[in-house]
């Protein structure tokens, strides 16, 4: 059985070098790097991580929990935080808390947390459905079991838990809402739709608090009438279902703000089986910019989240919470930032022609 013994004496280095190189912890010049690699590959050498990371207490492994990793949006987040965690040789375990009929709010996601913490993951990145009124509570719980087995660092996605010691990197859901109602508004819309996410939950509550401040602040407040909002749960098929059900109940209406790209999308559907004109009698806008927004006719106004650069910063802020912990049991006197990190992402108002006819913004490849 060849060894790392084996492989130091044939490249001609120390054992701690090929070990440097093999699990990249620290830097070594590409000249030796190449020697190592080519006594691996004539020697044929097979490393054994598992024994080699647990010997340290770790297991090179980050998990990541999404709501629904079917969608259109997390895809994109979860090949982020990959780009930058595999350059370090970690590899992702994803567990998805999507909530299905009939299933028990949390249940699924704190079945997530429970099987990456009894595997021994070194961080995990997480989006949580947990309620404002549930969250101290259920975030005070999660901590302590992060650190029953290890200190298991965690960075929250999309919801800002800063001030429960998590770190956290987030977009402002309620500005973001208010931007894309403000823009239906410029172009002349008075009587304004919402088709929202699923209730009880925090992020679409914020959204629907946008929506409802934009209308308030602009005077439109009277035009809101019953069955102008309705809920969706975030996938295409329930903007189609959400859309029918308010050109039944709330006609005439000249704009339509979807919480989600997809749920546009699946009003937009129901819009031109009616034989609605987009836009010239009804504008419609969405939000996180995915890619079918682009390709659908027309393309579908939207607000851009930069996805993939959500799931970057998360990794980075992860492996910096590792790197911190491995110094400190090593020995090694680190400057470590104590104050959790909350990081909010900028978003910005993409127009296409579902709200401007004249628009020759179509197809962007910001994200694909």
């Amino acid at each position: 059985m060849v060894t790392i013994k084996d492989v130091a004496e044939k490249a001609g280095v120390s054992i701690s070098t090929v070990s440097n190189v093999l699990n990249q912890t620290k830097y070594v010049s590409p000249d030796l790097q190449k020697k190592v690699y080519q006594a691996v590959d004539e020697l044929n050498y097979v490393r054994d991580s598992v024994a080699s990371n647990m010997k340290r207490g770790y297991t090179k492994t980050i998990g990541v929990i999404t709501s629904d990793i079917c969608g259109l949006f997390y895809p994109y987040v979860v090949k982020g935080i990959y780009e930058i965690i595999s350059k370090y040789g970690y590899s992702l375990t994803i567990y998805d808390s999507h909530v299905v009929k009939n299933e028990k709010g949390l249940q699924k996601e704190e079945e997530s947390f429970r099987h990456l913490f009894s595997n021994r993951v070194d961080g995990v990145i997480f989006v949580s459905n947990v309620s404002k009124k549930k969250e101290k509570s259920y975030l005070s719980k999660l901590k302590k079991q992060a650190c029953m087995l290890k200190t298991t660092p965690l960075v929250s996605l999309e919801r800002d838990f800063s001030k429960y010691g998590i770190d956290s990197v987030f977009y402002n859901n309620k500005n973001t809402a208010k931007m894309a109602v403000e823009h239906l508004i410029d172009c002349g819309c008075g009587r304004i739709a919402f088709i929202s996410g699923p209730a009880g939950e925090e992020v679409p509550e914020e959204r629907k608090q946008g929506y409802l401040e934009a209308i308030e602040e602009h005077g439109l407040s009277g035009e809101v009438k019953e069955g102008m909002m309705e809920k969706g749960d975030y996938t295409h098929q329930s903007g189609y279902k959400a859309m029918k059900r308010i050109l039944h109940q709330a006609w005439p209406i000249d704009g339509v703000y979807a919480a989600n790209d997809q749920m546009a999308i699946g009003a937009l559907k129901a819009l031109k089986e009616q034989g609605i004109q987009v836009p010239e009698q009804i504008k419609l806008i969405g939000t996180d910019d995915v890619f079918a927004t682009s390709i659908v006719e027309p393309p579908i106004s939207t607000v851009h989240i930069k996805k993939k650069h959500m799931g970057r910063s998360a990794a980075k802020i992860l492996l910096r919470r590792i790197e911190e912990l491995q110094n400190m049991e090593d020995g090694n006197v680190v400057q470590s930032v104590q104050e959790p990190i909350a990081k909010e992402m900028e978003t910005r108002l993409v127009v296409r022609r579902s709200t401007d006819r004249s628009s020759r913004k179509e197809m962007e490849f910001v994200d694909w």
